[in-house]
């Protein structure tokens, strides 16, 4: 089920980038300043980076394809849903580490139900 369109996409993923950046001091683990502080915030910048430099209409750089955007977002994901577990932080109070789970399956979700079909056309818009 293919449900938000390539422009849409871009907005939630500049959003949840910026979200991602300020969540060590939103959800008070910036203080630790290990792998829980600078994941979200590494990811976050590459994926306003790569929000950027799609072949989305709102894309200020159309270079990287729609659909190879997708799967990047996904791994990114599914690197921040892991984060825990492979920087070794999951023993740390559940404010450091389950904002990266759930931040994680939700964007390996709004990868997946983004319609690309229409990429072609929106790269002349």
């Amino acid at each position: 089920m293919q449900i938000i369109s390539t422009r849409l996409h871009t907005i939630i993923g500049l959003i949840v980038g910026l979200a991602l950046i300020v969540a060590p001091w939103l959800f008070g683990f910036a203080d630790r300043g290990g792998a829980e502080m600078m994941t979200p915030i590494y990811i976050g910048i590459i994926l306003l980076l790569s929000e950027l430099t799609t072949t989305s209409p709102l894309s200020l750089i159309k270079l990287v394809p729609m659909r190879i955007h997708i799967v990047l977002d996904a791994l990114l994901g599914l690197v921040l849903l892991a984060s825990p577990w492979l920087f070794d932080f999951s023993d740390l109070e559940a404010n450091a580490w389950v904002p990266h789970v759930i931040v994680g399956i939700l964007i390996i979700g709004y990868a997946f139900v983004t319609n690309t079909a229409n990429e072609d056309s929106s790269v002349a818009e």
